[in-house]
C-alpha cells in the first residue's frame, strides 16, 4: 500500500520520540505530529492572524491523499476567515444514515512572544520535557490535527463506512466577528448537516498522573454581557455632593461581589455531580451526591462552592470585568459604567438574569442594561445518545481503565451551541487527558499538551470515528 506523500516526507523524522516515553513515533503518529506542527506554526489569531492559510494547507493534504475536489470546500465571509469542510464518503445509497461531523476550530486567541517564557515562541511548535508547546496546542489545534490525521488514515486503509464522515475546521470560535460554524449553517447548511457532532469541550482528568474520569460535554452555559450604568448632572469637583455616579456604581458592584445566584441544575450538570462523586475525595463526594439529590441543600452548595471550577457549574455567575467613568479630572462624573459578564445556566433566561441584577444593584439610579451586541444564543443540553455514549464508554474502559464517563456542562462557550440550537446533538469528547491543577493553560502563557496523551487521544479519536461512522441508528 503506497504511503501518502506526507508520510514519506516525515519518515525523515523517525528519530523523533515521545518525550515522556522515549519511543519512536509510528508513521501514523508522525503524520499527526507533522499536521499539528504545521497548524500551530500558522498564525490564526482572531485579530492579527488568518485561518485561510491553515484551511488551505489542510485542504492540500486531503487533495494529495486522493480526496475528490467536490468533497473539499474552502470558503468564508472574508479572505482572512476561510473554513474547511471535507466529506469522507461512505456507502451511501437509499436509507443511508446521516453523517457524523468532527468539528474543530482553527482560530486561536492572540499571543505575544513577550508574554511567554523566554525560550518559547507561541507560534513555534516546541517539544520539551514531555510536552508540546505553542498557541493552540490545547485549544483547539490538537483536535483539528487529530481529525485530519484520522481521515487520512481511514482513506489510506480503504475504509468505507456506512455513514459519511465530515471534518469541519472553522474560524472565529474564539470570539471574532465571523464565526465559522454560524456562517456555514446559514450559507452552506448541507455541508455540515449531521446526525451528531463531536467537538471540543470534554476530555479526561488526571490525578497523580493517573486517569480519574473522562468527561463528555453535552451542555454549556449561555454568554451574556450586561452593563451597570448610572448618570448624573455632574458639576464642579470643588463642590462635591453625595450623589456621585462613581460611588453609586462602586456600591452596586460591591453588592454584586457578595451575591450568589441560586443553584440551578439541569439533567447534564446533575449527572456530572452524581458521577463525579464516585471518584472525588470523601467530603466533596458527599456534598456532590447531596446536591444532585437536593439542589436546595445549602450546606452541600456551600462546600462545593469552595472550588471555583465546581461552583461555576452549580449556577449562573455574573462578574464585573470592565469599568469606565467620569469625563474630566476636575469635574464630578456624569456617567459611570461597568461591564458585567454573565455565564447563564442553560435553564435561565436573559430577562430573569437582568431582573436579578437590577435587584442586586439596589439603587434605582443604577440601571442594568442588556448588551445586545453580545452572543446570547440559547444552548439546550444534548440528550446523552446511546449511539454516542456507548462507543465512548467502551473505548474509555479499553484504553484508560475502569473510570467513569461523566456528562459535563462547559462554563465557557463552544461552537456546539449552534448545532444544539438546531436540534442536532453535539458532544465534547477528545480522549486528551490533563491535570487541571497544572495544565490549564489554554488562552494563557506557555500553552501546552502532554505528548503521551496527545498520541493516546489520537488512537482514541481514530477508533471513536470508526465506531460512530459504522453505528446503526437507534429508533
Amino acid at each position: 500500500m503506497r504511503l501518502f506523500p506526507i508520510v514519506a516526507a516525515t519518515a525523515l523524522l523517525s528519530a523523533a520520540t515521545l518525550g515522556a516515553q522515549q519511543k519512536p513515533l509510528t508513521p501514523t503518529q508522525l503524520l499527526a505530529r507533522d499536521i499539528y506542527k504545521e497548524l500551530v506554526e500558522i498564525n490564526t489569531s482572531v485579530w492579527t492572524g488568518s485561518t485561510t492559510p491553515a484551511a488551505n494547507a489542510m485542504a492540500k493534504r486531503f487533495r494529495d491523499a486522493g480526496f475528490p475536489e467536490k468533497d473539499i470546500y474552502v470558503g468564508g465571509p472574508t479572505e482572512k476567515k476561510h473554513n474547511l469542510v471535507v466529506r469522507f464518503r461512505g456507502k451511501g445509497g437509499a436509507g443511508a444514515p446521516k453523517p457524523v461531523l468532527l468539528l474543530a476550530h482553527l482560530d486561536v486567541v492572540e499571543a505575544l512572544k513577550a508574554d511567554w517564557s523566554d525560550n518559547l515562541d507561541p507560534f513555534k511548535f516546541t517539544e520539551r520535557d514531555g510536552f508540546y508547546y505553542g498557541r493552540g496546542t490545547s485549544d483547539d489545534k490538537a483536535m483539528a490535527s487529530l481529525f485530519v490525521a484520522a481521515l487520512l488514515r481511514l482513506k489510506q486503509e480503504g475504509y468505507v463506512p456506512p455513514r459519511d464522515i465530515i471534518v469541519a475546521l472553522t474560524a472565529d470560535e474564539e470570539g471574532g466577528a465571523y464565526n465559522g460554524v454560524d456562517w456555514l449553517i446559514k450559507n452552506h447548511r448541507d455541508l455540515v448537516d449531521a446526525a451528531w457532532v463531536i467537538n471540543e469541550g470534554g476530555g479526561g482528568a488526571l490525578r497523580d498522573g493517573k486517569p480519574l474520569l473522562q468527561s463528555v460535554q453535552a451542555a454549556e452555559k449561555v454568554y451574556n454581557d450586561f452593563t451597570f450604568r448610572t448618570t448624573n448632572p455632574g458639576g464642579h469637583s470643588s463642590v462635591p455632593r453625595a450623589d456621585n455616579a462613581i460611588y453609586q456604581l462602586s456600591e452596586a458592584l460591591a453588592r454584586l461581589s457578595k451575591f450568589t445566584f441560586p443553584v440551578e441544575l439541569n439533567p447534564v450538570s446533575r449527572a456530572f455531580f452524581e458521577q463525579t462523586a464516585k471518584v472525588e475525595k470523601p467530603e466533596m463526594a458527599a456534598a456532590m451526591a447531596a446536591i444532585a439529590k437536593n439542589p436546595a441543600d445549602a450546606d452541600a452548595a456551600a462546600f462545593i462552592s469552595k472550588d471555583p471550577r465546581y461552583a461555576s457549574m452549580l449556577r449562573t455567575t455574573c462578574v464585573a470585568t470592565m469599568l469606565k467613568g467620569g469625563h474630566a479630572v476636575n469635574a464630578l462624573p456624569q456617567l459611570a459604567e461597568a461591564n458585567v459578564n454573565c455565564r447563564m445556566a442553560p435553564t435561565a433566561t436573559k430577562a430573569s438574569v437582568q431582573a436579578t441584577l437590577q435587584q442586586v444593584a439596589g439603587d434605582p439610579k443604577i440601571v442594568a442594561v442588556v448588551d445586545t451586541s453580545s452572543e446570547n444564543r440559547a444552548s439546550p443540553p444534548s440528550e446523552m445518545r446511546p449511539e454516542v455514549m456507548g462507543p465512548v464508554e467502551k473505548l474509555t474502559r479499553e484504553m484508560y481503565g475502569d473510570i467513569p464517563v461523566v456528562p459535563t456542562m462547559s462554563t465557557g462557550a463552544t461552537d456546539s451551541r449552534y448545532f444544539r440550537a438546531l436540534g442536532i446533538p453535539a458532544f465534547g469528547v477528545s480522549g486528551l487527558f490533563s491535570d487541571p491543577a497544572v495544565d490549564a493553560r489554554a488562552h494563557g502563557r506557555d500553552e501546552r499538551v502532554r505528548i503521551e496523551w496527545y498520541y493516546k487521544a489520537q488512537e482514541f479519536l481514530y477508533q471513536l470515528t470508526r465506531l460512530l461512522s459504522s453505528s446503526v441508528p437507534v429508533p
